[in-house]
């Protein structure tokens, strides 16, 4: 009898850790409710976070120790270019001295892109379909443009999710609202590509 009120007690124990796994999780990454789906997708989410945590770590090291090999891009062939303008465009003041705030959007059936930018900041948001890999592949391209990644946040609702980046554009890389959100939809339709041919 000891036995099965002690086997008992670790089954609860373990359906008790098993809800609170699930419910730390976005709901993505749960397809089913059984242990091996919770387990599953907490083994993915995990090694996703250990690939953006690696990759911040070295932008990091780079930034602390200056210079060092440029990132190397998660997508086959050479980054996606920036259409070049001149600063004078970028900082360009309204009559109050500030620098102009630009806004643009690219729609498509993939997702939704929002820019704004002001002087070499800018807040990016993207709302689409989740993806496997995508968090990690879209910041490693977003790093290919010369945009360093200050802020992230993340929101899901399935089966959406919602990725905003606060993002910081390098000097000499000098590009609009619409050539940031032109390049953000080029990035998700190759991870869709990609996706789909993995599939």
């Amino acid at each position: 009898m000891a036995h099965i009120a002690v086997e008992r007690n670790r089954r609860r124990q373990m359906n008790e850790h098993l809800r609170v796994l699930r419910s730390l999780m976005p709901g993505s990454y749960v397809k089913r409710g059984d242990q091996a789906s919770i387990v599953g997708g907490a083994i993915e989410l995990v090694r996703e976070l250990e690939q953006l945590l690696q990759r911040l770590e070295s932008q990091k090291r780079r930034r602390l120790f200056g210079g060092g090999e440029a990132p190397k891009s998660v997508m086959d062939g050479p980054p996606l270019p920036l259409q070049q303008r001149h600063q004078v465009n970028r900082l360009e003041l309204d009559h109050s001295s500030r620098p102009r705030e630009e806004i643009a959007e690219n729609r498509s059936c993939l997702a939704d892109v929002e820019v704004r930018l002001l002087g070499f900041d800018a807040m990016i948001k993207i709302l689409s379909r989740r993806r496997p890999r995508q968090l990690i592949r879209t910041i490693a391209a977003l790093e290919d443009l010369q945009l360093a990644i200050l802020h992230t946040n993340i929101a899901t609702i399935e089966p959406t999710v919602l990725y905003s980046f606060n993002v910081k554009i390098a000097s000499e890389s000098l590009c609009t609202a619409e050539d940031i959100a032109n390049s953000v939809q080029r990035i998700l339709c190759f991870i869709d590509a990609n996706t789909a041919s993995q599939a």
